[in-house]
Protein backbone atom coordinates (compact mmCIF):
# COMPACT_ATOMS: atom_id res chain seq x y z
CA UNK A 1 0.00 0.00 0.00
CA UNK A 2 1.57 3.35 -1.16
CA UNK A 3 1.24 4.92 2.67
CA UNK A 4 2.21 2.63 4.55
CA UNK A 5 5.14 1.68 3.47
CA UNK A 6 7.27 4.96 3.26
CA UNK A 7 8.67 4.00 6.41
CA UNK A 8 7.39 0.55 7.17
CA UNK A 9 8.89 -2.36 6.87
CA UNK A 10 11.40 -1.94 4.26
CA UNK A 11 12.53 0.72 6.72
CA UNK A 12 -0.60 22.69 -15.35
CA UNK A 13 -2.87 23.59 -17.59
CA UNK A 14 -5.20 24.25 -20.69
CA UNK A 15 -9.06 26.90 -20.56
CA UNK A 16 -12.29 28.01 -21.39
CA UNK A 17 -13.11 27.58 -25.46
CA UNK A 18 -16.78 26.50 -26.32
CA UNK A 19 -19.54 26.35 -23.50
CA UNK A 20 -21.66 24.13 -24.72
CA UNK A 21 -25.04 22.95 -23.38
CA UNK A 22 -25.69 21.45 -20.20
CA UNK A 23 -25.39 17.89 -20.53
CA UNK A 24 -23.99 18.10 -24.07
CA UNK A 25 -20.46 16.29 -24.83
CA UNK A 26 -17.63 19.37 -24.98
CA UNK A 27 -16.49 19.99 -28.36
CA UNK A 28 -12.99 18.76 -27.31
CA UNK A 29 -11.85 18.78 -31.19
CA UNK A 30 -11.87 22.39 -30.67
CA UNK A 31 -11.24 22.77 -27.10
CA UNK A 32 -8.17 20.87 -26.85
CA UNK A 33 -6.52 20.30 -30.09
CA UNK A 34 -5.44 23.24 -31.51
CA UNK A 35 -1.16 23.23 -31.82
CA UNK A 36 -1.32 27.09 -32.48
CA UNK A 37 -2.59 27.85 -29.02
CA UNK A 38 -4.13 25.28 -26.80
CA UNK A 39 -7.22 26.63 -24.69
CA UNK A 40 -7.28 25.18 -20.84
CA UNK A 41 -9.13 21.77 -20.56
CA UNK A 42 -10.84 22.71 -17.40
CA UNK A 43 -11.87 19.09 -16.28
CA UNK A 44 -8.30 17.28 -16.53
CA UNK A 45 -6.80 20.45 -14.78
CA UNK A 46 -9.37 19.63 -12.30
CA UNK A 47 -8.81 16.09 -12.45
CA UNK A 48 -4.99 16.60 -11.95
CA UNK A 49 -5.18 19.33 -8.97
CA UNK A 50 -8.33 16.50 -7.27
CA UNK A 51 -5.78 13.46 -7.58
CA UNK A 52 -3.13 15.33 -5.50
CA UNK A 53 -5.36 16.46 -3.19
CA UNK A 54 -6.68 13.13 -2.77
CA UNK A 55 -3.15 12.39 -1.85
CA UNK A 56 -3.54 14.26 1.13
CA UNK A 57 -6.62 12.90 2.12
CA UNK A 58 -5.33 9.15 2.33
CA UNK A 59 -2.31 10.42 4.16
CA UNK A 60 -4.58 12.13 7.08
CA UNK A 61 -6.42 8.53 6.64
CA UNK A 62 -3.82 6.20 7.68
CA UNK A 63 -3.36 7.26 11.09
CA UNK A 64 -6.89 5.28 11.90
CA UNK A 65 -6.31 2.55 9.47
CA UNK A 66 -6.88 -0.55 11.13
CA UNK A 67 -3.59 -2.19 10.42
CA UNK A 68 -1.50 0.44 11.16
CA UNK A 69 1.71 0.79 9.17
CA UNK A 70 1.61 4.97 9.05
CA UNK A 71 3.82 6.89 10.97
CA UNK A 72 1.15 7.98 13.20
CA UNK A 73 -0.91 5.67 14.94
CA UNK A 74 -4.00 6.86 16.35
CA UNK A 75 -5.70 5.52 19.61
CA UNK A 76 -8.80 5.43 17.35
CA UNK A 77 -9.40 3.46 14.04
CA UNK A 78 -12.06 2.38 11.43
CA UNK A 79 -12.43 0.32 8.78
CA UNK A 80 -14.44 3.06 6.90
CA UNK A 81 -10.59 4.65 6.84
CA UNK A 82 -9.21 1.15 5.43
CA UNK A 83 -11.61 1.04 2.80
CA UNK A 84 -11.34 4.89 1.69
CA UNK A 85 -7.22 4.33 1.49
CA UNK A 86 -8.23 1.19 -0.72
CA UNK A 87 -10.30 2.74 -3.07
CA UNK A 88 -8.19 6.06 -3.82
CA UNK A 89 -4.83 4.13 -3.69
CA UNK A 90 -6.50 1.72 -6.60
CA UNK A 91 -6.36 4.62 -9.09
CA UNK A 92 -5.15 7.88 -8.09
CA UNK A 93 -1.09 7.71 -9.54
CA UNK A 94 -2.61 5.69 -12.34
CA UNK A 95 -4.76 8.84 -13.29
CA UNK A 96 -2.32 11.31 -12.76
CA UNK A 97 0.05 9.54 -15.06
CA UNK A 98 -2.47 9.38 -17.43
CA UNK A 99 -2.78 13.20 -17.20
CA UNK A 100 1.00 13.23 -17.73
CA UNK A 101 0.78 11.55 -20.50
CA UNK A 102 -1.60 13.32 -22.20
CA UNK A 103 -0.32 17.15 -21.16
CA UNK A 104 3.14 15.64 -21.80
CA UNK A 105 2.67 14.67 -25.59
CA UNK A 106 1.13 18.17 -25.82
CA UNK A 107 3.84 20.44 -24.49
CA UNK A 108 6.28 18.08 -26.80
CA UNK A 109 3.96 19.23 -30.10
CA UNK A 110 4.18 22.58 -29.25
CA UNK A 111 7.68 23.34 -27.71
CA UNK A 112 9.30 20.42 -28.74
CA UNK A 113 11.21 17.63 -27.24
CA UNK A 114 14.64 19.19 -25.98
CA UNK A 115 12.36 22.40 -23.76
CA UNK A 116 9.87 19.30 -22.73
CA UNK A 117 12.60 17.45 -21.21
CA UNK A 118 14.53 20.96 -19.79
CA UNK A 119 10.81 21.88 -18.53
CA UNK A 120 10.29 18.60 -16.81
CA UNK A 121 14.05 18.65 -15.03
CA UNK A 122 13.34 22.09 -13.77
CA UNK A 123 9.39 21.52 -12.50
CA UNK A 124 9.27 17.32 -11.80
CA UNK A 125 12.86 16.62 -10.99
CA UNK A 126 14.93 19.42 -9.64
CA UNK A 127 11.73 19.41 -6.22
CA UNK A 128 13.02 16.51 -4.97
CA UNK A 129 15.69 17.51 -4.01
CA UNK A 130 14.81 20.77 -2.72
CA UNK A 131 11.70 19.37 -0.63
CA UNK A 132 13.52 16.42 0.25
CA UNK A 133 14.83 17.34 3.71
CA UNK A 134 11.27 19.38 4.53
CA UNK A 135 8.97 17.04 3.25
CA UNK A 136 11.12 13.12 4.20
CA UNK A 137 13.99 14.61 7.00
CA UNK A 138 11.55 16.33 9.25
CA UNK A 139 8.98 14.40 10.03
CA UNK A 140 11.47 11.18 10.26
CA UNK A 141 13.22 13.35 12.94
CA UNK A 142 10.47 15.13 14.53
CA UNK A 143 7.15 13.94 14.62
CA UNK A 144 7.88 9.89 14.27
CA UNK A 145 9.61 10.40 17.37
CA UNK A 146 7.17 12.26 19.05
CA UNK A 147 4.23 9.58 18.57
CA UNK A 148 6.58 6.79 19.46
CA UNK A 149 7.32 8.49 22.83
CA UNK A 150 3.64 9.21 23.34
CA UNK A 151 2.87 5.64 23.43
CA UNK A 152 5.98 4.75 25.15
CA UNK A 153 7.77 2.58 22.07
CA UNK A 154 11.23 2.97 21.47
CA UNK A 155 12.20 6.11 18.92
CA UNK A 156 12.95 4.44 15.48
CA UNK A 157 16.08 3.64 14.04
CA UNK A 158 17.69 5.06 11.04
CA UNK A 159 20.89 3.92 10.84
CA UNK A 160 22.38 2.62 7.64
CA UNK A 161 22.93 -0.65 9.53
CA UNK A 162 19.79 -1.21 10.10
CA UNK A 163 18.16 -0.30 6.78
CA UNK A 164 20.94 0.62 4.35
CA UNK A 165 21.37 3.92 2.81
CA UNK A 166 18.93 3.28 0.15
CA UNK A 167 16.15 3.23 2.60
CA UNK A 168 17.49 6.14 4.58
CA UNK A 169 17.60 8.27 1.43
CA UNK A 170 14.13 7.18 0.00
CA UNK A 171 12.17 9.73 -1.62
CA UNK A 172 9.22 8.53 0.47
CA UNK A 173 6.03 10.06 -0.90
CA UNK A 174 7.38 12.17 -3.73
CA UNK A 175 8.71 9.11 -5.60
CA UNK A 176 5.84 9.81 -8.32
CA UNK A 177 8.15 12.01 -9.39
CA UNK A 178 10.77 10.12 -9.90
CA UNK A 179 8.68 7.69 -11.39
CA UNK A 180 6.86 10.44 -13.61
CA UNK A 181 10.72 11.64 -14.69
CA UNK A 182 11.65 8.11 -15.80
CA UNK A 183 8.43 7.87 -17.80
CA UNK A 184 9.50 10.98 -19.15
CA UNK A 185 12.50 10.02 -20.62
CA UNK A 186 12.11 6.63 -22.11
CA UNK A 187 8.85 8.08 -23.97
CA UNK A 188 10.82 10.97 -25.41
CA UNK A 189 13.88 8.67 -25.98
CA UNK A 190 11.79 5.76 -27.79
CA UNK A 191 10.15 8.52 -29.71
CA UNK A 192 13.31 10.09 -31.04
CA UNK A 193 14.11 6.92 -32.14
CA UNK A 194 10.93 5.98 -33.76
CA UNK A 195 11.38 9.19 -35.53
CA UNK A 196 14.48 8.56 -37.05
CA UNK A 197 13.50 5.24 -37.87
CA UNK A 198 9.97 5.93 -39.47
CA UNK A 199 9.81 9.53 -39.88
CA UNK A 200 7.23 11.82 -37.53
CA UNK A 201 4.38 12.01 -40.04
CA UNK A 202 4.54 7.94 -39.76
CA UNK A 203 4.57 8.00 -35.80
CA UNK A 204 2.24 10.48 -35.59
CA UNK A 205 -0.74 7.92 -37.55
CA UNK A 206 0.53 4.84 -35.67
CA UNK A 207 0.16 6.91 -32.28
CA UNK A 208 -3.42 7.95 -33.68
CA UNK A 209 -4.77 4.35 -33.79
CA UNK A 210 -3.06 3.51 -30.85
CA UNK A 211 -5.17 6.09 -29.65
CA UNK A 212 -8.53 5.27 -31.08
CA UNK A 213 -8.00 1.45 -29.21
CA UNK A 214 -7.28 3.56 -26.27
CA UNK A 215 -10.58 5.38 -26.70
CA UNK A 216 -12.38 2.37 -27.85
CA UNK A 217 -14.96 0.12 -25.90
CA UNK A 218 -12.53 -1.46 -24.80
CA UNK A 219 -9.95 0.58 -23.80
CA UNK A 220 -9.50 0.57 -20.30
CA UNK A 221 -9.27 -3.43 -20.74
CA UNK A 222 -6.33 -3.16 -23.00
CA UNK A 223 -5.42 0.12 -20.69
CA UNK A 224 -4.74 -2.15 -17.36
CA UNK A 225 -2.50 -4.84 -19.12
CA UNK A 226 0.34 -3.07 -17.62
CA UNK A 227 -1.01 -2.33 -14.27
CA UNK A 228 -1.92 -6.45 -14.29
CA UNK A 229 1.73 -7.15 -15.17
CA UNK A 230 3.14 -4.56 -12.35
CA UNK A 231 0.68 -6.82 -9.58
CA UNK A 232 1.85 -10.38 -11.12
CA UNK A 233 5.72 -8.78 -10.85
CA UNK A 234 4.70 -7.69 -7.27
CA UNK A 235 3.48 -10.62 -6.18
CA UNK A 236 0.49 -9.91 -4.41
CA UNK A 237 -2.57 -7.25 -5.53
CA UNK A 238 -3.15 -6.35 -1.81
CA UNK A 239 -4.53 -2.44 -3.03
CA UNK A 240 -3.14 -2.18 -6.38
CA UNK A 241 0.55 -0.85 -7.16
CA UNK A 242 3.34 -0.59 -4.55
CA UNK A 243 5.16 2.57 -4.76
CA UNK A 244 8.95 1.92 -4.65
CA UNK A 245 11.07 2.18 -1.36
CA UNK A 246 13.80 3.77 -3.08
CA UNK A 247 15.42 6.11 -5.69
CA UNK A 248 15.71 2.29 -7.23
CA UNK A 249 13.50 2.02 -9.99
CA UNK A 250 10.97 -0.97 -9.47
CA UNK A 251 9.58 -3.16 -12.79
CA UNK A 252 6.64 -3.54 -10.66
CA UNK A 253 5.62 -0.15 -10.23
CA UNK A 254 7.22 1.71 -13.15
CA UNK A 255 5.50 -0.81 -15.83
CA UNK A 256 2.38 0.11 -15.04
CA UNK A 257 2.84 4.05 -14.54
CA UNK A 258 4.93 4.06 -17.90
CA UNK A 259 1.63 2.33 -19.32
CA UNK A 260 -0.55 4.96 -18.02
CA UNK A 261 1.70 7.57 -18.98
CA UNK A 262 1.56 5.96 -22.63
CA UNK A 263 -2.11 5.64 -22.54
CA UNK A 264 -2.72 9.22 -22.04
CA UNK A 265 -0.15 10.19 -24.55
CA UNK A 266 -1.82 8.52 -26.95
CA UNK A 267 -5.01 9.82 -26.05
CA UNK A 268 -3.98 12.93 -27.11
CA UNK A 269 -2.38 11.73 -30.46
CA UNK A 270 -5.93 10.57 -31.50
CA UNK A 271 -7.95 13.86 -31.53
CA UNK A 272 -11.63 12.52 -30.55
CA UNK A 273 -10.14 10.12 -28.00
CA UNK A 274 -11.52 12.30 -24.75
CA UNK A 275 -15.10 13.13 -26.61
CA UNK A 276 -15.27 8.90 -27.09
CA UNK A 277 -14.29 8.38 -23.12
CA UNK A 278 -16.66 10.53 -21.83
CA UNK A 279 -19.20 9.44 -23.66
CA UNK A 280 -19.00 6.06 -21.55
CA UNK A 281 -18.02 7.15 -18.25
CA UNK A 282 -21.26 5.97 -16.51
CA UNK A 283 -20.72 2.59 -17.78
CA UNK A 284 -16.99 2.94 -16.58
CA UNK A 285 -17.94 4.19 -13.26
CA UNK A 286 -20.63 1.17 -12.51
CA UNK A 287 -17.83 -1.12 -13.14
CA UNK A 288 -15.43 0.50 -11.08
CA UNK A 289 -17.83 -0.26 -8.14
CA UNK A 290 -18.42 -3.87 -9.00
CA UNK A 291 -14.27 -4.66 -9.37
CA UNK A 292 -13.18 -2.71 -6.75
CA UNK A 293 -16.24 -4.85 -4.45
CA UNK A 294 -15.06 -7.78 -5.81
CA UNK A 295 -11.30 -7.30 -6.06
CA UNK A 296 -11.35 -6.14 -2.40
CA UNK A 297 -8.49 -7.76 -0.42
CA UNK A 298 -10.85 -8.59 2.81
CA UNK A 299 -13.24 -10.66 1.22
CA UNK A 300 -13.35 -14.42 1.96
CA UNK A 301 -12.81 -15.74 -0.97
CA UNK A 302 -9.22 -17.43 -2.50
CA UNK A 303 -8.32 -16.27 -5.40
CA UNK A 304 -5.04 -17.02 -7.27
CA UNK A 305 -3.06 -14.23 -7.64
CA UNK A 306 -3.30 -13.93 -11.58
CA UNK A 307 -7.64 -13.63 -10.85
CA UNK A 308 -6.85 -11.39 -8.25
CA UNK A 309 -4.67 -8.97 -9.89
CA UNK A 310 -6.93 -9.02 -13.18
CA UNK A 311 -9.73 -8.14 -11.07
CA UNK A 312 -7.65 -5.18 -9.09
CA UNK A 313 -6.55 -3.82 -12.53
CA UNK A 314 -9.40 -3.57 -14.20
CA UNK A 315 -10.89 -1.92 -11.22
CA UNK A 316 -7.85 0.85 -11.44
CA UNK A 317 -8.94 1.12 -14.45
CA UNK A 318 -12.38 1.47 -14.60
CA UNK A 319 -12.53 3.93 -11.96
CA UNK A 320 -9.53 6.46 -14.33
CA UNK A 321 -11.97 6.19 -17.17
CA UNK A 322 -14.83 7.19 -15.34
CA UNK A 323 -12.97 10.19 -13.99
CA UNK A 324 -11.38 11.28 -16.68
CA UNK A 325 -14.57 10.76 -18.58
CA UNK A 326 -16.97 12.40 -16.15
CA UNK A 327 -14.44 15.74 -15.75
CA UNK A 328 -14.24 15.57 -19.15
CA UNK A 329 -18.01 15.75 -19.98
CA UNK A 330 -19.43 17.85 -16.91
CA UNK A 331 -16.24 20.14 -15.89
CA UNK A 332 -16.50 22.36 -19.67
CA UNK A 333 -16.28 25.96 -18.24
CA UNK A 334 -13.86 27.95 -16.03
CA UNK A 335 -14.70 27.84 -12.24
CA UNK A 336 -12.54 30.05 -10.61
CA UNK A 337 -11.95 27.76 -7.28
CA UNK A 338 -11.49 24.30 -9.14
CA UNK A 339 -8.89 26.51 -10.86
CA UNK A 340 -7.10 28.22 -7.95
CA UNK A 341 -7.35 24.55 -6.35
CA UNK A 342 -5.81 22.90 -9.04
CA UNK A 343 -3.03 25.56 -9.89
CA UNK A 344 -2.50 25.50 -5.91
CA UNK A 345 -2.13 21.36 -5.69
CA UNK A 346 0.88 20.66 -6.46
CA UNK A 347 2.80 23.30 -3.65
CA UNK A 348 -0.02 21.62 -1.87
CA UNK A 349 1.04 18.27 -2.33
CA UNK A 350 5.15 19.39 -2.08
CA UNK A 351 4.93 20.21 1.82
CA UNK A 352 1.82 18.92 3.11
CA UNK A 353 3.67 16.35 5.16
CA UNK A 354 5.30 17.74 7.83
CA UNK A 355 1.97 19.97 8.63
CA UNK A 356 -0.68 17.05 8.23
CA UNK A 357 2.14 14.93 10.54
CA UNK A 358 2.30 17.50 13.02
CA UNK A 359 -1.91 18.12 13.25
CA UNK A 360 -1.64 14.14 14.01
CA UNK A 361 0.23 13.73 17.08
CA UNK A 362 -1.64 16.34 18.29
CA UNK A 363 -4.96 14.52 18.26
CA UNK A 364 -3.51 10.82 18.06
CA UNK A 365 -4.00 10.13 22.05
CA UNK A 366 -7.22 12.44 22.29
CA UNK A 367 -10.52 10.37 23.42
CA UNK A 368 -12.33 11.97 20.53
CA UNK A 369 -14.52 11.30 17.73
CA UNK A 370 -12.60 10.47 14.57
CA UNK A 371 -14.73 12.68 12.86
CA UNK A 372 -13.48 15.18 14.67
CA UNK A 373 -9.62 14.64 14.57
CA UNK A 374 -9.41 14.38 10.38
CA UNK A 375 -11.71 17.36 10.36
CA UNK A 376 -9.09 18.93 12.59
CA UNK A 377 -6.14 17.67 10.91
CA UNK A 378 -7.14 18.80 7.70
CA UNK A 379 -8.78 22.05 8.45
CA UNK A 380 -5.32 23.25 9.79
CA UNK A 381 -3.46 21.65 6.90
CA UNK A 382 -5.63 23.47 3.66
CA UNK A 383 -5.52 26.69 5.93
CA UNK A 384 -1.84 26.69 6.41
CA UNK A 385 -1.73 25.13 2.89
CA UNK A 386 -3.40 27.79 0.91
CA UNK A 387 -1.99 30.56 2.80
CA UNK A 388 1.56 29.93 2.31
CA UNK A 389 0.78 29.05 -1.51
CA UNK A 390 -1.23 32.30 -1.57
CA UNK A 391 0.93 34.70 -0.04
CA UNK A 392 4.79 33.07 -0.63
CA UNK A 393 4.36 31.14 -4.19
CA UNK A 394 1.20 31.90 -6.71
CA UNK A 395 3.01 35.37 -7.49
CA UNK A 396 6.43 34.66 -6.61
CA UNK A 397 9.47 32.83 -7.84
CA UNK A 398 8.46 29.43 -6.70
CA UNK A 399 5.08 29.80 -8.76
CA UNK A 400 7.47 30.56 -11.73
CA UNK A 401 9.41 27.49 -10.90
CA UNK A 402 6.94 24.90 -9.81
CA UNK A 403 4.09 25.95 -12.19
CA UNK A 404 5.45 27.77 -15.15
CA UNK A 405 4.43 31.18 -14.45
CA UNK A 406 4.01 34.34 -11.75
CA UNK A 407 0.26 35.26 -11.31
CA UNK A 408 -0.40 38.78 -10.25
CA UNK A 409 -1.09 39.39 -6.88
CA UNK A 410 -3.79 40.12 -5.08
CA UNK A 411 -5.15 40.06 -1.42
CA UNK A 412 -7.87 37.85 -1.44
CA UNK A 413 -8.36 34.19 -3.57
CA UNK A 414 -11.08 35.51 -5.35
CA UNK A 415 -9.85 37.64 -7.45
CA UNK A 416 -6.69 35.91 -8.44
CA UNK A 417 -7.90 34.93 -11.89
CA UNK A 418 -5.87 33.24 -13.94
CA UNK A 419 -5.73 34.35 -17.35
CA UNK A 420 -7.50 33.39 -20.38
CA UNK A 421 -4.48 32.79 -22.52
CA UNK A 422 -3.18 29.33 -23.07
CA UNK A 423 -1.42 28.23 -20.61
CA UNK A 424 2.06 26.80 -22.37
CA UNK A 425 4.10 25.78 -18.62
CA UNK A 426 1.76 22.36 -19.28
Amino acid sequence: MESQSYYHNRGPTLGASAHPPSGAVPDLKRQGHNDSGHPRLHGLDALRGGALLLGILLHALMSFHTSGGWLIADVRNTVVADTTVYVIHLFRMTLFMLLAGYFGNMVLRRRGAASYVRDRLVRILSPIFVFWPLAVILPMAVFVPLDAARRNLPAPSASAEDVGLLTIFSPSFLWFLLTLMQCTLIVVAVRAMLVRIFGAEALARAASIVGRWFASPAGAIIAALPYLIGLLIQGHSLSGIREPLTVVPELSSLIPYLGAFVVGWMLFAHRPGLVQVSRRWLLHLVAAVIFTVVAAPDLPLHRPLPVAATLTALAAWAWTYALLGLCTRFLTRERPAIRYLADASYWMYLIHMPILLGCEVLVAGADLPIFVKLLFTLSITFAVLLLSYHFLVRSTWLGKWLNGRRHPFHWSPRSARGPKTPAASE
